[in-house]
């Protein structure tokens, strides 16, 4: 009889400790998880201005930095080429593990929001990752979702990426809205979408 009581104490203070842990666990990950999403920051560090002089910032928003890369095609685009559609443009590389992660996700919301702006940019450097590299992996994987090579560094300078995937999301007159340097799961890409579509 001994034996049993002592079995169950031991098995009511493992659910409890349980139960406690999982509690504990909810309340700090609430506490404590990073935002998805994050205001832009000053990228060039610099006030922006346009032809006149004047500031561009509108109700505290920032003008994308343009930057020129080279099309599917190995024709020269500019980012402000994209500009009159709300654009998510998505930074990643074929080494990167939550680049390719997320990538179905980005093909399907592709897909379902056909007066969005798809950009994908591709980190190619020429070395670890080159525009064969690349172009192999999207068709091995059927991928249809406009591709750019960044093989000047133009643009991941221009967004100070440190990290893949970063996904940045502009509204169709070119101001940054927000942005998220993780991988995003499907609702949260959806979300990013809501802010520069509503």
């Amino acid at each position: 009889m001994n034996k049993k009581i002592k079995l169950a104490v031991i098995l009511l203070l493992a659910v409890v400790f349980f139960c406690a842990a999982v509690w504990g666990y909810g309340i700090l990950s609430e506490k404590y998880a990073p935002d998805t999403f994050a205001d832009p920051p000053a990228l060039n560090g610099e006030e922006q201005t346009n032809d006149n002089n004047e500031n561009t910032e509108n109700d505290g928003r920032m003008m994308a930095p343009d930057f020129t890369v080279i099309n599917e095609n190995g024709e020269e685009v500019k980012l402000s080429d994209y500009f009159g559609k709300p654009i998510v443009m998505n930074f990643w590389a074929t080494w990167c593990y939550y680049c390719k992660e997320e990538m179905p996700d980005f093909e399907r919301a592709y897909k379902e929001y056909p007066d969005v702006q798809f950009l994908m940019v591709n980190a190619t450097d020429g070395v670890r990752e080159t525009v064969d590299i690349a172009k192999e992996y999207l068709e091995e994987n059927g991928f249809t979702f406009p591709v750019v090579f960044d093989t000047r560094g133009e643009a991941v300078y221009s967004y100070y990426i440190t990290g893949y995937p970063t996904t940045w999301f502009i509204d169709s007159e070119g101001y940054l809205v927000t942005y998220a340097n993780s991988m995003l799961p499907y609702e949260a890409l959806i979300e990013g979408i809501s802010y520069i579509t509503e």
